[in-house]
Parts: C-alpha cells; structure tokens; sequence
C-alpha cells in the first residue's frame, strides 16, 4: 500500500521555466548561453551572449514574474510536493562573491512561503544546470578545486536561510550526466566544463566529478549541522542497460556498463569509491587529485535517500562498437516503442530500476523525474487531450505501486517531470511539452504565456486524491 503521507508532486528546474534574467541581480548562468535547438539540431554553447541568437532559458515560462499563479494551479492539482531548484547564479550572480543578492534570496522565500501556504513540501535542488556562467570561464567549473569552495558557500547560504522552509534537498541534479563526456551539453551544464577542450576529456571528467562529489559531501555535512531534520539525497539518471541478450559475454557486457549509471551514487550512499571504478582509473593511468581528506570527507557525508530520473531503458550488445562517452547504446530493443524524440517507453523498467537500487542501497528512493515529451494540440477552445500522456503516466505508476505493495520497495515520492510545461533542456524548444499544464509559448519565443490545463492535470489530480488506489 502506499503510505498515507506519499510525496505526490511535480518537478521543473529553475533554468528551464523560472526566467527572470533581465531587471534583477541575476547573474549569467551555464544554460543562460545555450541556444535553441531541436532534435536535429544541437544547442549551442556561446560565448557570453551573441546577438541575433535565440536563448529561450531567459524567460523560460516567466514563472519569476507568475509565480502565485503557478503555485494556485499546482495546489488545485493537489501536488503534496513540487520539487524545482535555487538557481545558483540568482543569490551568487558571478559565483566568487562573498556576499549573496539579497533580492535573490527574498524570491525564493517568496515561493516557498506561498508554497507552504498550500500545503505543498518544496523538494530543492541546490545545483541544477544553473553554475554561473563566472566560475565557468574564470575557474574552469568543477575541473577546478576551488569551485568546492564557492559551492560550499552558497549551499551553506541556503541551509541557512531556508532552513525551517525546506526540509528535502538533492544536492547535484542528474550527477553522472557527465559520463556522457562524449556530447559538450552535459559537461558544460553539469560541471562548467568544455570536457572536449582537454587533452584527455574523460580523466578531466573524473576529475570533475570527484571535486562535485567531494562538495556534495561537504553539504551534506553543513546542512545536517544547520537543521539536523534536513533530509538530504542525491540525484542521478537512471537509465539501465539491458543485454541484447542471454549469451554471458552480454550479461556481463550490461552490468559492466551500468558501472557508469552505477559509479556516482555508490560513492555518496556508501561512502567511498568502488573497487571496480578504482581498478578502471588505475587502468587508464588517470592521475586524479583525490587526497586523503577527500577521502575522509566522502566517508562523513553519504546522503539520506536516493533521488533518481527514469526516462527509458537502453540495450547493449557486446558485439557493437561502442560510442564512449555517448548518451544512448545505439542498439535497439524490439520490445519497447518510442517517443517522438526516439527516447524507449518502457514502464517495467521502472520497476526493474527500483528493485536494482534499493536492493543495492536499502535506503529510501524518490522518482524526482518522469515523463512523456509530445507535442500537444492547444484546441480553441482552451482544452488539451493528451491521452498518451495519462497511458504514459498511468503505466509506470502503476509499475511503481508494484514495486511497493509486491517488492517492498521504499519510495518516499512520485514528481513527473516538467508538471507545467517548460523549455526542454535536451532541445530548447517548447514544442516538446511534458506538463499537465499547457503553456502558450512558441519554439521563436513568441505566445501569451497563458496557462491551460490539460487533460492529464484532471487525472492526476484524481490519482492524488485516491492516493494511487484503482491502479492494480
């Protein structure tokens, strides 16, 4: 049964619908740089901001400026949580101040209090693609170790100001993206930096992700000192790996490479780096700054609970040359369909995904991302029918109550993703919609920027009522 107090809600990040760039202290961020793009056609990385391009992240969906607005929709939705991030660059604009922008902060005490006002849990997530633009050019992001530092500070910051507002927090949102080394998008958006520009791109990626999960570490350890009743939990993508098929040189194929999904979150629930992960560095003569104290630091701050994405599975073939530092596997599964972007629909994989990390962890997990990108149909009439979204959301939530009621999983929380919709961070368009909630905002920029619900928010809605009962 799912319990009474299951964290029902809808998630979104700062950098994809807040806005609010222009007239306030905001400063640059890492995605305030990236341009429109679409599936076809990757997002560019420039150099400051270049005239004539079009950077749909700066005013996102306005919810800077409509906020109240966007907070009594999800409340009549009856979300009991909304996960969203504090956006970096917002309360430290170049990231090496020593004072944080006081009007950044009073924003969000603004949206948690009205947040609160309705009932609804903020689930905050400190880094979410949003590092300020500063410490990328001037420090080289996290292939610096003094980025530590500035993080530390301004997570510090947070703790404090809102610690008896927030009480769940995930540190680095989707940290082992950056295993995808291989696409400039993921490293620059994770950890600042250009991992293409070095010499050797993966030691540079390690490297980064070290530094990230020692600062990880670190806030952990602060927050816990500031509010000990913070609940603090990681992210990562969880994307799993299946094998084309039983032959053993694929089964081993599979787990070898769920080692990448795998690596980042034994370290912070357990603590210290797997024996597999400090073979391969060995391996590869990487030579990583990874001191003792480091090592002392990963031990005193392992998180609370596991917060994760689930999206699609992929399929590998030990036989198929391998595209290293690549997002997907490149090997199709004939059992699954796909979404319009090629992503793999496959709803027991969710519960695969479950069983895999909690009988590997035993802690606590929260799904603080699924869901279906489409394009929808705003009719005239100001309706919006996305049944694909409901069979969508229906089918892995009916795979997680599964999970629960028949595996004994502990899930603390179900937040689909983009609940209202938003620009999407693979593509920068706003035709790929994923939220309940239909905004009226075109790909160029243009639209009203007015809400509408759609038919999904009626369902859900529902569901959250029934608190998931009528699924099995």
């Amino acid at each position: 049964m799912i319990k009474p107090d299951f964290l029902w809600g809808g998630a979104l990040a700062a950098h994809q619908f807040e806005g609010g760039l222009f007239g306030t202290d905001k400063g640059l961020s890492v995605a305030d740089v990236l341009t429109a793009g679409s599936v076809d056609t990757p997002r560019e990385i420039t150099k400051g901001i270049v005239p004539g391009k079009h950077y749909p992240n700066h005013v996102g969906i306005d919810f800077y400026n409509r906020y109240e607005e966007d907070i009594a929709l999800i409340a009549e939705l009856g979300l009991k949580c909304f996960r969203t991030s504090i956006n970096w660059s917002r309360i430290y604009p170049k990231g090496d101040e020593k004072t944080p922008s006081e009007q950044g902060l009073l924003f969000y005490d603004k949206v948690f209090d009205c947040l609160l006002k309705h009932g609804i849990q903020p689930v905050i997530t400190l880094s979410h693609f949003e590092m300020p633009y500063h410490l990328a050019t001037e420090y080289g992001g996290f292939s610096n170790r003094k980025t530590i530092d500035f993080f530390l500070r301004f997570a510090k910051t947070c703790f404090k100001r809102y610690k008896d507002k927030v009480k769940y927090w995930l540190t680095f949102n989707e940290i082992n993206n950056q295993m995808n080394f291989g696409s400039d998008l993921f490293g620059w958006t994770n950890a600042g930096c250009l991992f293409s520009t070095f010499d050797n791109p993966e030691e540079t990626m390690y490297q980064s992700a070290h530094y990230q999960l020692v600062a990880s570490a670190l806030a952990v350890k602060a927050g816990k000192k500031i509010n000990p009743d913070f609940q603090i939990g990681n992210m990562i993508a969880l994307t799993p790996y299946y094998p084309i098929n039983c032959h053993p040189d694929n089964i081993l194929y599979a787990n070898e490479r769920m080692h990448e999904k795998l690596m980042f979150c034994d370290v912070q629930v357990r603590g210290h780096y797997p024996n597999y992960a400090l073979k391969y560095f060995e391996k590869q003569n990487f030579k990583l700054d990874i001191t003792k104290k480091d090592l002392k630091t990963l031990k005193k701050g392992t998180v609370d609970y596991i917060g994760f994405s689930y999206y699609m599975s992929n399929v590998v073939d030990v036989s198929v040359p391998r595209d290293k530092g690549a997002l997907t596997s490149g090997v199709e599964n004939p059992f699954t369909t796909e979404t319009d972007w090629g992503w793999t629909i496959d709803p027991v994989g969710l519960r695969y995904t479950l069983n895999l990390l909690y009988e590997r962890y035993e802690k606590p997990l929260f799904i603080v991302e699924n869901g279906f990108g489409a394009v929808d149909v705003l009719e005239e009439d100001g309706t919006c029918h996305d049944p694909y979204r409901i069979k969508y959301l229906k089918e892995h939530i009916t795979e997680m109550k599964k999970a629960i009621e028949i595996d004994g999983v502990d899930v603390m929380g179900y937040t689909p993703w983009g609940i209202i919709d938003c620009v999407s961070f693979t593509t920068g368009e706003m035709k790929k919609r994923y939220g309940m909630i239909y905004v009226d905002r075109n790909n160029d920029g243009s639209g009203s920027l007015k809400r509408y619900r759609k038919d999904s928010f009626d369902w859900y809605k529902n569901l959250i009522v029934q608190n998931g009962k009528g699924l099995l």
